[in-house]
């Protein structure tokens, strides 16, 4: 196994120094991942036109560059376990995805559990993508190149969406899954070997996932997407990193999907930890694999 990047090694101290999430007040962990970012981002770039938008009910934040038009199109659900994360601490993201492209990119604040469990916010990742379909004449996209895409959790619901996007005859362009979580399984290799000392740990994964179920079932497909057929969906970029619990179920997924015939790119991180695409002030591979995505959207 590749070593920790040493770039990382001090967040993931404090990270594991940390209370455990359960022990503190989800206000508080809401906060953290918006306070942390002038520390691992730095300076975001700079796009031309920001605003938020009501997607159908749904809260979005929608990114368009100065770019010639219509432009291909992102649809982005963040990550934070279903739980904490927000349009804030993805903003930096988003806004390098729209640059970096050119593309639009639609940010989407799904409701959270544990005040709204499984499925409120995959209902409101659907909805979202809908509506980004629309109104694509209206925001300056091309509605036959628009993707849906996010990291850990967002991951997820980006996953399902394409799923049901699939079912439902809608076109995506692209899928984009950042250390996704794909399945109710916590047996998997990774979940053994990077169990504790990490900054995603199994007992906080497992936690994640009490809170978004509230006693659903977790095998069900919009919960697990690797449980479902994936013939027919819409081509992949799946990225794992190596310091991962979801590493495993990343990998798998990006298997079945080529088994099943969708034209799939999975690049793997070495010595890079879950969360690591928002981190480009300590490590490099955070801006390289920015790049790979903007590349596979255009």
């Amino acid at each position: 196994m590749s070593e920790l990047h040493d770039g990382l090694k001090a967040y993931v101290a404090r990270a594991a120094a940390a209370p455990p999430a359960w022990e503190q007040p989800i206000e508080a962990l809401r906060a953290g991942p918006e306070a942390e970012n002038p520390e691992i981002w730095g300076e975001p770039d700079a796009v031309e036109h920001v605003e938020d938008r009501d997607a159908g009910g749904v809260r979005v934040r929608v990114y368009r560059p100065a770019a010639e038009g219509p432009l291909p199109a992102l649809v982005w659900f963040h990550g934070g376990g279903w739980a904490v994360g927000s349009l804030d601490s993805h903003d930096p993201l988003c806004r390098a995805l729209a640059a970096r492209t050119p593309c639009v990119v639609v940010a989407v604040d799904y409701r959270l559990a544990p005040e709204h469990p499984f499925p409120a916010g995959l209902e409101d990742a659907w909805s979202a993508t809908e509506w980004t379909f629309a109104h694509a004449a209206e925001l300056g996209a091309d509605a036959e190149r628009i993707s849906v895409g996010g990291d850990s959790s967002g991951g997820n619901l980006a996953a399902v969406v394409a799923l049901r996007a699939r079912d439902r005859g809608v076109a995506l362009a692209r899928q984009i899954l950042v250390y996704p979580v794909a399945d109710f399984d916590f047996e998997r290799p990774s979940y053994a070997e990077h169990a504790t000392g990490l900054n995603l740990t199994t007992e906080k994964m497992r936690w994640y996932w009490r809170l978004y179920l509230d006693g659903a079932d977790g095998t069900h497909p919009d919960a697990s997407p690797l449980r479902a057929d994936l013939h027919g969906v819409a081509p992949a970029v799946v990225i794992t990193a190596s310091h991962d619990v979801l590493r495993s179920e990343g990998e798998e997924y990006a298997r079945r999907l080529e088994q099943a015939g969708v034209p799939v790119k999975h690049r793997h991180y070495d010595g890079m930890i879950h969360g690591f695409l928002r981190m480009p002030r300590l490590v490099d591979d955070a801006a390289t694999a920015v790049d790979e995505i903007a590349a596979a959207l255009r």
